[in-house]
């Protein structure tokens, strides 16, 4: 990884480069405006490098996306923007042939994906659906989780029809807050009937290998702010990650990733993408990054030098604690490794 390798002098994360994948929600924005830094950083980088954008929101359509990326002040078309209900769309066709009537629990964005791929849309389980498609819409009501509900009552197993999320994130990053994702409305439905859905989105692998196939990418860098679905999903899928603290994830959770969900890079917002990236050097079991130095001595992680840079800390603290090979609750954490003074919404 990219933490832990020796980089070439003043080698940022975008060096070598072909494409820039990015996630939306807390990376470019949180409820309709940007984040700070975020356009004028992803415009620079889009002046060599091929952008797209890849979301697990269900609610909007591509050409929304991109119209709501534009106002921002990017260059988007509807073409840029892979969404989970496309990934969702690929998956069924290997299940169910269109034009089958399918059971739509979510919003526009879903539906049109649905109609665009020759099936035919239905909210009742009553119509005899061959399949249900489960994606997040801010209107989503307790009447729609269960229709799906009681269309799922039979097992797959047993003869029962399919059911495909779009994605199974726990939070979604708004303008006011943190607030519940598509995983709390599937976790809601598996509560009622037992069965779990098969997951389109990130962290799977079809919406990124949807996303390398239409910009040709082959070293593609993935921006993301979850550890659990944007860095998994990029590791699943080989592709090099980093992390941005803009979102939902925080220090304290770098700190405690676990082998798979360990970025190549960790950015304090994305002016660090043009900057150059520090190496870690290790020695003698201290692990330093510019003039921050931590080491661990069981079951303590020690700082020896905080530095002039909090990022450059919680990178160094993170490269000695995966080092170890031992989840973060075998030690003893000073707070100051894991401080948060960055943006999030």
């Amino acid at each position: 990884m990219a933490l832990f390798r020796r980089a070439k002098q003043a080698s940022t994360p975008l060096t070598g480069r072909d494409a820039l994948l990015a996630d939306l929600d807390g990376v470019v924005y949180a409820g309709p405006g940007a984040l700070p830094h975020a356009v004028d950083s992803l415009n620079r980088a889009g002046e060599s490098l091929r952008l797209g954008y890849i979301t697990n929101n269900a609610a909007r359509t591509d050409a929304s996306v991109a119209e709501h990326l534009t106002s921002l002040g990017l260059t988007v078309a509807p073409q840029d923007v892979v969404t989970s209900p496309q990934a969702a769309m690929r998956l069924l066709a290997t299940m169910v042939t269109p034009p089958a009537r399918i059971l739509i629990v979510g919003g526009e964005g879903l539906v049109v994906e649905a109609e665009k791929a020759g099936y035919t849309v239905t909210r009742s389980a009553e119509d005899a659906p061959a399949a249900v498609v489960q994606g997040f819409a801010p209107e989503v009501a307790w009447t729609d989780l269960a229709e799906a509900a009681f269309a799922l009552q039979l097992p797959e197993d047993e003869g029962g029809i399919p059911w495909i999320s779009t994605n199974t994130d726990w939070t979604i990053p708004r303008d006011r807050g943190v607030a519940p994702g598509n995983g709390t409305l599937v976790s809601a439905v598996h509560t009622a009937i037992g069965r779990l859905s098969t997951v389109a989105g990130k962290p799977e692998t079809p919406i990124f290998e949807e996303a390398v196939t239409r910009f040709g990418a082959q070293r593609a860098l993935f921006l993301g702010d979850r550890l659990d679905t944007d860095i998994l999903g990029a590791s699943r899928a080989g592709i090099d990650s980093a992390l941005v603290l803009t979102g939902i994830d925080r220090p304290k959770h770098v700190l405690a990733a676990p082998q798979g969900s360990r970025p190549d890079y960790i950015l304090s917002d994305l002016r660090e993408l043009h900057e150059p990236y520090p190496d870690v050097v290790e020695r003698d079991g201290v692990f330093t990054v510019n003039a921050a130095s931590v080491r661990v001595v069981n079951p303590d992680v020690q700082i020896i030098s905080a530095g002039d840079s909090q990022i450059d800390l919680l990178r160094a603290g993170a490269a000695a604690i995966w080092a170890t090979g031992l989840a973060i609750y075998a030690f003893r954490v000073p707070e100051q490794l894991y401080a948060d003074p960055f943006h999030r919404p």
